[in-house]
């Protein structure tokens, strides 16, 4: 496994230089389909524009674990990141560069939604977003014609259709939980749908107690599930998970729309026009379902870069419909962020996402950009982990995390 150590040189000081030489690009798309995508966008901008540009792709993963000692070391002049919280962690403390002039040239391809996820808590911007993507339940269509299923919007629909395809032969909920991340996305949902989008967020940011009656409802709900979830998720990747929806060994997954990258070419293409998606059903009339995931994937700099003339014209360009064009043609699991991006060719999938998003009165990005990355890391994907692997000792899991989560966001 690559480790995410830099390319590109390092120096710097809090006032990015302004060099117009050779910069290098980390990547965090180490999966075919996206990581081609990158490339075709770099490959185009080199072309186009003259300038050199390197490419150090790593592990996603790894990439996710490593990025503060990267970032606090010799990072590249460019940098795949996350918009958000995620974004401000990293800006307030002054390793990443002020890229405002960059959105003084984008602004106006953009929502006023995109342009705050971009902003840090100076009122500058430090981010650029390429694409976003929504997390739902997705299953086949043919699956559900052949069955008689009907789309569930409550929970108890959801249940009874679970019982319905385990009945029929089919793991109903496919789960594959290796990577540590992959459950955050069915915590996310619960809880907003249980305990509202103000909640959450608050939750993550450290002022609640993860020992409240509201999050313990969460996990009671979880474990309700758990009877009809994939057996052995913890030894099995997102990919993997997929492979079970792909070949209709299992009946849905809550999971983001990255999923369709396994369906991709599958079947002679007929696979990707035979997945569909629907929203996670209702669990309180309360908050019914005005809040999803939508995570949105962007490009940062480094404030270390000797580069920024280079490393600012290629935000630019990434941060223009030309450039979201190439990358969600190449990769259909993606959307982009551009008010001007053309989608006329977006796949049944992509415009259905686009809708989902707009609909939404709440976005979050998902759980481990949404809260302090030490927090993430080294708390919550232990932590679920032990809850899906043990239900029973939840109590004890939350006050574990309670207690950490004490101790980090006091630190």
């Amino acid at each position: 496994m690559a480790a995410l150590t830099a390319c590109g040189g390092g120096g710097g000081g809090s006032d990015v230089k302004e060099g117009t030489g050779a910069i290098s690009f980390g990547s965090n798309q180490s999966d075919a389909v996206p990581k081609a995508a990158y490339q075709k966008m770099i490959d185009t901008f080199k072309k186009d524009s003259g300038s050199k540009v390197s490419i150090n792709t790593v592990d996603h993963n790894t990439y996710q674990e490593q990025i503060n000692s990267y970032l606090q070391g010799e990072p590249d002049d460019v940098f795949s990141w996350f918009a958000g919280y995620r974004m401000r962690f990293f800006a307030d403390q002054g390793l990443a560069g002020d890229i405002s002039s960059v959105w003084d040239s984008i602004g106006d391809d953009f929502s006023e939604a995109f342009k705050a996820s971009a902003t840090a808590t100076d009122g500058k911007q430090y981010f650029v977003p390429v694409s976003y993507y929504p997390w739902a339940v997705f299953y086949r269509k043919s699956v559900f014609a052949d069955k008689g299923y009907e789309i569930p919007t409550t929970i108890d629909e959801y249940m009874t259709l679970s019982q319905e395809m385990q009945k029929d032969g089919l793991t109903p909920i496919g789960l594959g939980d290796k990577d540590g991340w992959p459950a955050m996305g069915t915590f996310d949902i619960l809880n907003m749908r249980i305990n509202g989008y103000d909640f959450h967020t608050s939750l993550l940011a450290g002022e609640e107690s993860w020992e409240s009656d509201e999050v313990k409802e969460v996990f009671n709900a979880w474990t309700k599930q758990m009877p009809y979830h994939q057996k052995g998720g913890l030894g099995r990747d997102w990919q993997e998970m997929a492979q079970g929806l792909l070949q209709k060994k299992t009946g849905m997954a809550v999971f983001g729309m990255s999923i369709s990258q396994q369906f991709q070419g599958a079947e002679g293409g007929d696979a990707l026009e035979d997945l569909d998606f629907f929203k996670f059903p209702k669990m309180n009339d309360e908050h019914g379902t005005d809040s999803i995931d939508a995570p949105t994937d962007g490009f940062m700099m480094s404030a270390k870069t000797e580069n920024g003339g280079t490393a600012m014209k290629l935000l630019e360009f990434l941060g223009s419909a030309e450039a979201e064009q190439i990358n969600t043609e190449a990769d259909r699991s993606i959307v982009g962020p551009a008010n001007d991006i053309d989608t006329s060719n977006y796949t049944a999938l992509q415009k259905k996402a686009v809708e989902l998003v707009g609909e939404a009165k709440h976005t979050a990005q998902f759980l481990d950009r949404d809260t302090r990355p030490d927090f993430a890391s080294t708390v919550m994907i232990p932590s679920l982990q032990a809850f899906i692997k043990n239900p029973k000792d939840i109590n004890n899991i939350l006050k574990d995390i309670e207690a950490q989560k004490k101790a980090i966001f006091t630190a």
